[in-house]
């Protein structure tokens, strides 16, 4: 059995960027774990009713996130933990900075604003109380450049590279093939009723899109889609979910098709591992 610690910013992001790996493993019977570094109190919130909670005074929406956080969990699994928890089952030691330059960004916990030597330590600490075999998180650029998915990357690469008996590092990335598939099923399968725009093959893409020879490692089970769906239902504020896709507040649709695509990253350097071949899953599973 292998003990894999996937890390993220905030809710939601486990069963976005890595549920299919996280659903692969649990029903592997590895040991998995959750760490979530702040409780998203800068999202967006999409359902009107729930509207109240977003800037509200005494941030609300970061209790019902952590709410959210707990349902979706339970879907998938998982242990979970905060970072630097400051009470048992409070929530995280930091908070969502929002995007740069904003006025959460200035805020006293905001976590891609706090001391980086001090979050990694913190980011350390919990890898080590945790003693994963495996640490799974964002690309360099955080997914899509949020500065708290950047700052996730970069605190786990300073904390994995410190330690004297390091677990393997991987990464979360999407093979450009893929994009273009998906791209192209959503426009066939979303039904054209519903207000969510498709992007076209030449729109841009996120930074974590990648030439495919870069992927390294593929969990690709489409029969974990349903139990990814339920657990994201749960993130009723962030997300709305239909068979086989999910839209964010930015009302762009994109496609849950069962894979997702990892490699390995050196942690002192930050360059990724040629691996020969395709391996299949996380784990020292067979090709």
């Amino acid at each position: 059995m292998t003990r894999l610690l996937f890390v993220h910013a905030h809710p939601d992001d486990e069963t976005l960027a890595t549920g299919v790996a996280i659903l692969h493993h649990v029903r592997r019977g590895d040991d998995v774990h959750v760490l979530t570094c702040t409780l998203g109190e800068e999202g967006e919130v999409i359902p009107a009713e729930l509207a109240h909670l977003e800037g509200a005074p005494g941030d609300p929406l970061a209790a019902h996130r952590r709410d959210e956080l707990a349902g979706a969990v339970s879907v998938l699994g998982v242990t979970h933990h905060f970072l630097g928890e400051r009470t048992r089952g409070d929530g995280p030691a930091y908070r969502d900075s929002g995007m740069v330059g904003s006025q959460a960004f200035a805020h006293p916990r905001a976590f891609a604003g706090s001391d980086f030597f001090e979050v990694a330590e913190v980011m350390r600490t919990a890898i080590v109380e945790i003693a994963p075999d495996v640490v799974v998180t964002y690309d360099a650029q955080g997914g899509y450049g949020h500065p708290d998915h950047i700052r996730v990357h970069d605190a786990v690469r300073a904390a994995v590279a410190a330690m004297p008996s390091a677990p393997s590092l991987f990464v979360n990335l999407t093979p450009r093939s893929w994009v273009l598939e998906d791209r192209a099923w959503l426009l066939e399968h979303l039904p054209p009723d519903l207000p969510y725009a498709v992007p076209s093959p030449s729109d841009p893409m996120p930074p974590s899109v990648v030439d495919d020879d870069l992927v390294t490692h593929v969990i690709d089970d489409p029969a974990l889609v349903p139990a990814q769906q339920e657990a994201l239902r749960h993130h009723a504020t962030q997300v709305v979910v239909g068979d086989g896709w999910f839209a964010l507040s930015n009302d762009i649709a994109a496609r849950l098709a069962g894979r997702e695509g990892y490699a390995l990253l050196d942690p002192a350097s930050g360059e990724l591992v040629p691996v020969e071949g395709t391996v299949r899953g996380l784990a020292g599973e067979p090709r």
